[in-house]
């Protein structure tokens, strides 16, 4: 049975997973490896039992170590614990690219220890342990890569324990070797971080500081690259990390933009139909109860009247309610009659009860499928 675990890195994910592990399994020993002013942090904060500012101290009783650092990080930390685990441990990770990471596990750590890659596909663009949350992997999808000779079945039977452990999380296990993850995860994680970006610069350049660009980039066009707000220094590493099947996710996009844009100057409005019907029914299916990697916020949208107090009675009700506004947005006011603000809520159950509470406060309040949207 897992009962110690260390964690090498208290970021946003380590952060996270060790909050949630507490708070499910309080008995449960937790040991952190960072930063001296990190471990100071989360001393103050109360998410771990003990801290380490020497790797090897840290890890030498574990039954689990997870590595929740960048990927240069944690090939370095598995250079670094190899010699002090002991017989029967196990070691995985959080990283969004498996290949290189359970490469060169297979390398450095003894034969003794199970090194499983792991990568919740949960996150946000905020970074470091004052924004850990212990909610962030509810509903999350967390990938599990088996060793080499090994599968599904084999995982279930042998590493329950560790499999329990990310159910407590509230996340769903999926398993899949590295080279399926991470061809996937080319193509629904690293591509669209990349598109945001390209948008958002496209944008810009198109611009020449020309600010009605930006007000008129608000509603659709912001949320479709809210993504683009992450630092280029959690992306790097697996960006070059995973070339190869990312060379041929933005090959296989640019030849159907290329297509796309064909149709549009032969003016083929049955292919561009076809092509729209084929988008909606392939989004109609993605699971709409499951994280992805940086989950949307549940959205709703309120109508007010322009006089004074008007935000602090949104605010209040859904405080008196219990709720926790993720992110708010004035999309468009008129001077004297009133506004529209977007406020996104961490699940679809809590903006749910937040549309409820505005509505019995007389306040016009709709979630965007209300309308059809």
């Amino acid at each position: 049975m897992i009962e110690r675990i260390t964690i090498c890195g208290l970021g946003l994910i380590g952060g996270s997973l060790a909050m949630a592990w507490k708070r499910a399994r309080p008995e449960l020993h937790l040991t952190a490896f960072d930063r001296r002013e990190v471990l100071r942090q989360a001393r103050e904060l109360g998410v771990v039992d003990a801290t380490a500012e020497d790797v090897a101290e840290a890890v030498a009783e574990a039954d689990l170590v997870v590595l929740a650092a960048p990927l240069r990080g944690i090939l370095y930390l598995l250079e670094e614990i190899g010699p002090h685990l002991k017989p029967g441990a196990r070691v995985t990770d959080v990283c969004g690219v498996k290949r290189p990471i359970m490469a060169h596990a297979r390398e450095m750590l003894p034969e003794t220890v199970t090194f499983i890659g792991g990568h919740p596909m949960a996150g946000s663009e905020r970074r470091g342990l004052a924004n850990a949350d212990p909610f962030l992997f509810e509903n999350a999808t967390y990938v599990l890569c088996p060793p080499p000779g090994s599968d599904a079945v084999r995982l279930q039977q042998e590493h329950e324990d560790l499999l329990e452990l990310i159910r407590l999380l509230g996340a769903r296990v999926l398993v899949l070797d590295a080279e399926r993850h991470d061809a996937i995860a080319a193509a629904v994680s690293h591509l669209p971080q990349l598109l945001a970006v390209l948008l958002v610069n496209t944008a810009a350049e198109l611009s020449k500081g020309d600010e009605t660009f930006l007000q008129l980039a608000a509603g659709g066009f912001r949320d479709m690259t809210r993504i683009a707000s992450s630092p280029f220094d959690l992306w790097r590493d697996v960006l070059f990390a995973n070339e190869g099947p990312l060379l041929d996710t933005l090959g296989h996009f640019a030849a159907n933009l290329q297509r796309l844009r064909n149709r549009i100057i032969e003016e083929d409005e049955q292919a561009l139909a076809e092509a729209f019907e084929q988008a909606r029914r392939t989004r109609a299916r993605i699971p709409r109860d499951t994280k992805g990697f940086l989950h949307p916020l549940a959205d709703v949208y309120v109508r007010i009247e322009d006089r004074p107090g008007a935000l602090y009675r949104i605010t209040r009700t859904l405080y008196e309610a219990g709720l926790n506004i993720q992110d708010i947005e004035l999309l468009k006011v008129r001077e004297g009659t009133g506004g529209t603000f977007r406020l996104g809520f961490a699940t679809e159950a809590d903006a749910d009860r937040a549309c409820e509470a505005l509505r019995q406060a007389g306040i016009e309040a709709f979630r965007p499928d209300d309308h059809g949207n």
